[in-house]
């Protein structure tokens, strides 16, 4: 047999060893519009490769990707229909890729790796994302928070997870709220292993809503719940606070298990009942006007939106059976404070110990009660009635001057 028999029937072999679904070296012949015409390497066997065959980016111009002469490796796609001169191929780089990136998408998703991936585009439910590979990112997967806009994502590089892979149906889903959920947890236990009930700490406003406002302390956000954002009745965060603006928060709760700190603005700062009675002493007698008579006692305003209660066993030393009896809103008395209790916030006045004309007995000292008394008192003051704490006498008062 001859030498030109023997090379052909190399080239023959060679020729049929090239299989659909083979990787195989190929040669730039020649670029023509829309497709790379290629020679596999050593085989003798021509094909060609369309341009979406070769990039994603379905508007480039191959001549700019490609010259003849370059090499490179690509996945035997199909044999063309026909009797073509050298059975004659279409080849895959995008293809070749994709299962490339695929096996190693499938050892991050086995190995729990995040995975980094540049958005393309958007679609309805979500964001097209190239991670060697088309991925698709669910718009309820993107943050932890709500997300309506996705057009601000196109060309950003995130990093993801993947939570779904199936090359034979070429599925890829992505997440990176897994990512951020996963962040927030290590940045909360670092931040609240610092972090004491009752510190007051820096922070700057990140996020208002209608509930309130969250505060980043140390990278970590915390909740200000919009009653613990002043004194004064606010209706809206946003009438009083702004995104970037600084602010001191007191730490008034810290959940672990919700990975949830709770701030308040207004506790970093002196109560109303605190300024009020800055300058207020037990023994002080001084003129107030009645804002409010019940059948335990009347309210004296002691200061601008403050008031104390005068108990109806304080209004004389004569028995007194209803307040209304012998007082009415709008009168001046004078009142002697008995007692501050700062931490309830409520103020103790007789009426009674300020007569001039009372013996020094009951200038000095409190009469005592009788258990009815003391018990409707205690009733009186309890959290859940309408005592004088703070937030029951002044509300709306606080309302008016916002």
């Amino acid at each position: 047999m001859s030498e030109n028999s023997n090379q052909f029937l190399d080239a023959l072999k060679q020729m049929q060893g090239v299989e659909v679904g083979d990787i195989v070296d190929v040669e730039v012949l020649d670029i023509e519009d829309g497709q790379i015409d290629v020679g596999v390497e050593n085989a003798g066997v021509e094909g060609v490769i369309t341009r979406r065959e070769y990039t994603s980016d379905r508007n480039a111009d191959l001549r700019d990707l490609v010259k003849p002469g370059d090499k490179f490796k690509a996945l035997v796609l199909r044999r063309a229909g026909g009797d073509k001169e050298n059975g004659e191929f279409f080849f895959s780089v995008t293809r070749l890729k994709e299962r490339e990136a695929y096996n190693k998408l499938q050892k991050d998703f086995e190995d729990g790796n995040a995975v980094e991936g540049t958005v393309t585009s958007s679609v309805r439910g979500g964001l097209i994302v190239d991670v060697g590979t088309r991925g698709f990112l669910p718009a309820s997967l993107i943050s932890n928070r709500y997300v309506s806009d996705l057009k601000p994502y196109i060309g950003k590089t995130m990093k993801l997870k993947i939570t779904e892979i199936d090359p034979n149906k070429n599925r890829l889903i992505l997440s990176h709220k897994d990512l951020v959920e996963e962040e927030r947890e290590e940045a909360f236990d670092k931040v609240a292993s610092q972090l004491v009930v009752g510190d007051v700490v820096e922070g700057k406003v990140s996020r208002l809503t209608n509930f309130g406002a969250f505060i980043d302390v140390g990278g970590v956000d915390g909740l200000v719940h919009i009653s613990e954002i002043s004194y004064k009745h606010v209706d809206k965060p946003s009438d009083v606070l702004k995104v970037g603006q600084d602010v001191k928060v007191k730490v008034i709760g810290i959940d672990n298990d919700r990975h949830r700190i709770s701030l308040s603005i207004k506790q970093t700062e002196p109560s109303p009942f605190e300024q009020a009675t800055a300058d207020l002493n037990e023994g002080d007698i001084f003129e107030g006007e009645v804002k409010s008579l019940t059948n335990f006692g009347a309210f004296v305003e002691v200061a601008d939106g403050i008031q104390g209660l005068v108990h109806v066993s304080e209004i004389s030393n004569k028995h007194v059976d209803k307040p209304s009896d012998v007082l009415k809103v709008g009168q001046s008395v004078k009142v002697k404070v008995l007692n501050i209790d700062p931490s309830d916030r409520r103020i103790s006045l007789s009426i009674k110990a300020a007569d001039s004309n009372a013996s020094s007995e009951n200038h000095n000292s409190r009469p005592r009660r009788s258990r009815n008394e003391n018990s409707v008192n205690k009733k009186y003051m309890s959290d859940n009635d309408n005592g004088f704490a703070l937030g029951d006498i002044i509300g709306d008062q606080l309302k008016d001057r916002k």
